[in-house]
């Protein structure tokens, strides 16, 4: 029995499609927009959806590419449309939908179309599958194991490693496929409505995308609000920091008493030098994996670029290997990545490393990382200008003193306090 997600406004449809869909003895989930999609698609897994293009919130085409985009796209796709152009089809298709039906479908072409869908599913290929994708090292086998032992557990869990670590793949590993699982993209919630986001992980799993390090002293009442009512609602809070929390607590920006709520469980990851001799078959599972989603046209490493792939250092860790594989895939203008390929990206990466505290800025890093560079890089511009005068400093980028204060050493922007 297969599990189908049906994404379509119009409710007459859904419901004859999970009639249809159900006689043939798959198991149907129905979203009636793009919102009750993702959370469908997070919690439930599907092994295949069927997707209406035109929908009131956000269009299938969007909803399509976010999930690509997060490499989530591992099951086929079926684009639906009464108002479908070859454009769109050919849009959808590139992106990695696996195919497109116009409305009104016939019975006997959704039935064939929903079989191919699922026999192409059983034979493609599944490059990430856990913290597989990290490899085989020691270090890694080591962390699967102490995860192991910590998914037969509830509560708080708190993912200590350097930027860019592996937290939203590790917090996966923990998560049961047939739960909730809330990852909301900011943290705003916590400061305005932390219970109600709650409610929706009841029996599942909550993930806090942002650092915790980052969070001021609103969202941390929040946070602590919301551990107060884990238990109640059986929900296991994934947290993560690349940043020592002891010392944001020693500093007066971190509550102390939350600290302790947070860190009883806590889970160290390692950075990919501890098991660089695996980032070559990471590599290759990456590029893999955006050629099997369409982003990428068939392309393969040559062992010399595998080389200096494994023997880069890495320090944004996973986030950059990431986005140096997506980079060297979408401009190499053959089909073998070379070793100059790779030089090629790689040197993009260390000028932003060598100037981290200059006025170098990559495009190619994640919303996060990419925001605390430039924040980082302006508070720094102008210290420089006010020759460290904080009043001055504070007043020309409209912050109060305080906050000013917080957020250079959040950022951990090195500055003294010179006489205002």
């Amino acid at each position: 029995m297969s599990n189908i997600l049906v994404v379509d406004d119009e409710a007459g449809i859904r419901e004859l499609l999970q009639e249809i869909l159900n006689d043939e003895g798959h198991q149907v989930v129905l979203a009636e927009n793009a919102e009750s999609a993702r959370f469908a698609f997070d919690s439930n897994a599907p092994d295949l959806v069927l997707l209406d293009i035109w929908m009131p919130d956000t269009d299938g085409i969007t909803l399509l590419k976010e999930w690509s985009a997060s490499g989530q796209l591992l099951m086929p796709v079926v684009m639906m449309s009464g108002h479908g152009t070859i454009d769109t089809a050919v849009e959808a298709t590139k992106i990695g939908a696996f195919e497109f039906l116009e409305k009104p479908i016939a019975l006997q072409k959704l039935l064939h179309t929903v079989s191919r869908a699922l026999k192409h599913r059983s034979t493609r290929s599944k490059p990430f599958s856990g913290l597989s994708a990290l490899g085989k090292s020691p270090v890694i086998l080591e962390l699967q194991s102490r995860l192991q032992q910590v998914r037969q557990t509830r509560g708080v869990v708190l993912f200590v490693g350097e930027r860019g670590s592996h937290f939203e793949l590790a917090a996966r590993t923990l998560h049961p496929n047939d739960a909730p699982w809330i990852a909301p993209e900011d943290i705003s919630w916590l400061a305005n409505n932390p219970l109600d986001i709650l409610q929706k992980a009841e029996r599942g799993t909550l993930f806090l995308k942002d650092e915790i390090s980052h969070l001021g002293k609103l969202e941390q009442k929040g946070l602590a609000l919301l551990i107060a009512r884990l238990d109640k609602l059986e929900v296991r809070l994934i947290c993560c920091s690349s940043q020592p929390l002891p010392r944001l607590v020693s500093e007066g920006l971190f509550d102390p008493d939350l600290f302790q709520a947070l860190s009883g469980l806590t889970v160290s990851l390692p950075s990919l030098r501890e098991h660089r001799d695996d980032v070559p078959e990471i590599a290759k599972q990456l590029l893999l994996s955006l050629v099997d989603s369409k982003e990428s046209s068939t392309k393969t490493f040559d062992i010399a670029a595998l080389n200096l792939l494994r023997l880069y250092d890495w320090p944004f860790n996973w986030n950059e290997l990431q986005n140096v594989v997506r980079t060297v895939a979408l401009t190499c203008l053959t089909e073998e990545i070379t070793a100059a390929d790779v030089k090629r990206v790689l040197s993009q990466f260390e000028q932003v490393h060598s100037n981290d505290s200059g006025n170098s800025f990559s495009f190619d890093l994640p919303l996060r990382e990419a925001r605390d560079m430039f924040e980082r890089l302006y508070f720094e511009h102008h210290i420089e200008k006010a020759s460290g005068n904080m009043s001055r400093i504070a007043d020309t980028v409209g912050l109060e003193r305080t906050h000013l204060y917080r957020k250079l050493k959040q950022l951990d922007v090195k500055f003294s306090r010179k006489p205002d």
